[in-house]
């Protein structure tokens, strides 16, 4: 048991060493306006995510939650930073969809009767989220740093790992978000080749 917790612990703090190794390159990126983040996705993110460690942390996740916390404040902060330093000028009605899909669907947490009914709610908003930044990276794909969503996979495998409760409500927000980062970091890859191909 002991040699379990340690484990748990090790992975959680791997997590957190990767949560951090993402957030600080991309929130100094966006600093310097070299990243220009979406900000309606990274104020869904922000607010799915704070939820889901809250349910998570109900459903005993333990050290496993605290990565996805600490990234949920994080999410946050890029999201200000966004709209302070780098306003995405390129706003389209179909980013107000995605936006207002995704804020319809925040508050059924709230009349679900179980944790997991929450997190199969917010992961439905959180992958919403991401439809204003892959509109965006289909377009403009070297606007988007590709590395902090790639960390994001391997930072969601040990979030994985290190949970101290294994059940839907503790996994499928981390996998599904580690799985939506992999195909958003194909996209970028794909687009930057075929733009410079041409």
């Amino acid at each position: 048991m002991i040699d379990d917790l340690f484990f748990k612990e090790a992975f959680g703090a791997l997590a957190l060493v990767l949560t951090f190794g993402a957030f600080v390159p991309y929130m100094l990126s966006t600093w310097r306006q070299e990243t220009r983040p979406h900000v309606f996705s990274w104020f869904i993110w922000g607010a799915g995510t704070v939820v889901v460690c809250v349910a998570q942390l109900t459903d005993g996740a333990g050290i496993g939650a605290w990565p996805i916390g600490i990234s949920g404040l994080l999410t946050f902060g890029v999201a200000f930073l966004a709209l302070a330093r780098s306003p995405d000028t390129s706003i389209v009605p179909l980013d107000w969809l995605f936006l207002a899909l995704a804020l319809s669907a925040l508050p059924l947490w709230f009349f679900t009767s179980t944790a997991l009914s929450a997190v199969i709610v917010l992961t439905i908003v959180d992958l919403l989220g991401f439809g204003p930044s892959v509109r965006k990276s289909f377009e403009h794909p070297h606007e988007e740093n590709a590395t902090f969503f790639a960390i994001a996979v391997f930072r969601n495998a040990f979030v994985i790992a290190a949970l101290e409760n294994y059940s839907w409500t503790t996994v499928l927000f981390p996998a599904a978000v580690g799985g939506a980062c992999v195909l958003f970091v194909l996209l970028i890859g794909t687009r930057r080749y075929m733009m410079t191909a041409r």
